[in-house]
């Protein structure tokens, strides 16, 4: 009789175990798809402000040119040099 009763009470015991089982791994995978889900969109709008950001630095560049004063032909060799450098400091990083 023991026999009986061991044996329905360890068939039960198993199927709340793996009822448990099946609740956890259902409640991780609703976290981690949303998570999964949250993340996608970020890289998404990530890439498209990198988009708008080449697109300024372009417009910025035509704006600077377009600006820029003409130079004399009599430029010395000093003024070239440091218009080299003041090019490199206006530069814009891009991200």
């Amino acid at each position: 009789m023991n026999e009986v009763v061991n044996s329905g009470a360890l068939n039960f015991a198993s199927l709340l175990v793996s009822v448990v089982v099946l609740v956890v791994g259902l409640a991780l995978w609703f976290f981690i798809n949303r998570a999964s889900s949250r993340t996608n969109e970020q890289i998404e709008l990530l890439e498209a402000l990198l988009d708008q950001q080449k697109r300024q630095n372009a417009l910025l560049r035509r704006l600077c040119e377009a600006n820029e004063p003409e130079q004399a032909p009599e430029a010395s060799s000093k003024d070239n040099a440091s218009q080299e450098d003041d090019g490199i400091i206006r530069l814009v990083a891009e991200r």
